[in-house]
């Protein structure tokens, strides 16, 4: 059975995709709430349905959570993709709140890859599957989402005002930036695992951590989820 692994930062953006799946049970792992269960993938060839089986937890938010969350995913379920969902603040002055990015490639924005590069997988940068990037890409235009393939960077730290964004995206090319999704590449491409990260555009990267806080996230964060179940009806 195809196992596929999904991680969000938040609560609200794994919600959506957990009340998707069928026989769902839960355990706890590493301070991990890990739900398993199962959907109804794309048909077989000869026709005969195909069942995958999917867990889904929240790493938290950060690199360290998000690349912890990764491997205790890949050492306890062996999956066969790993997909995050989740929002991030754009820096593309051609896309707008609640579009979406698919990480194509994703950098860190913090630190020196060229001292990372030393370390399996020997690369500076990281990229989503370029077939999952495919399946996305219909799903989005089935959902009449708009969206692009492009680059997102990932940080540990809260970005936000002119200096810093300008900072961010000089530095990267980015057109999205966020907290976790270089880190999952990272773990996954370690693993041999093929990943793709999916981000929903949640504000203009123009506010503080304070004001963001009091954001209602669930409609940016339903968009990227819903994007993860009809690539899961396509698998």
């Amino acid at each position: 059975m195809t196992t596929i692994a999904i991680i969000g930062a938040m609560d609200e953006e794994v919600a959506h995709i957990a009340e998707s799946l069928q026989n769902v049970t839960t355990r706890t792992h590493a301070s991990l709430e890990l739900t398993e269960g199962t959907f109804a993938g794309a048909p077989r060839a000869d026709g005969e349905p195909h069942t995958l089986r999917v867990v889904a937890t929240v790493s938290g938010m950060g690199m360290v959570n998000a690349a912890s969350a990764t491997q205790v995913l890949a050492d306890l379920y062996s999956p066969d993709v790993i997909i995050f969902s989740g929002i991030a603040g754009n820096l593309n002055p051609s896309l707008h709140v609640n579009d979406v990015v698919l990480g194509g490639t994703l950098r860190y924005l913090d630190t020196d890859m060229r001292l990372i590069a030393q370390s399996a997988p020997k690369t500076e940068e990281f990229h989503s599957d370029a077939h999952l990037i495919d399946l996305a890409n219909q799903a989005l235009d089935e959902l009449g989402v708009t969206h692009i393939t492009g680059v997102i960077a990932t940080g540990n730290y809260f970005v936000a005002g002119d200096e810093l964004v300008a900072k961010v995206k000089k530095e990267t090319k980015a057109d999205a930036v966020e907290m976790e999704g270089a880190a999952v590449a990272h773990i996954a491409a370690r693993n041999g695992v093929p990943a793709l990260v999916i981000r929903a555009l949640s504000d203009e990267a123009d506010v503080a951590y304070e004001e963001f806080r009091s954001f209602d996230i669930s409609e940016y964060a339903d968009t990227a989820a819903k994007i993860v179940v009809s690539i899961l009806g396509r698998l």
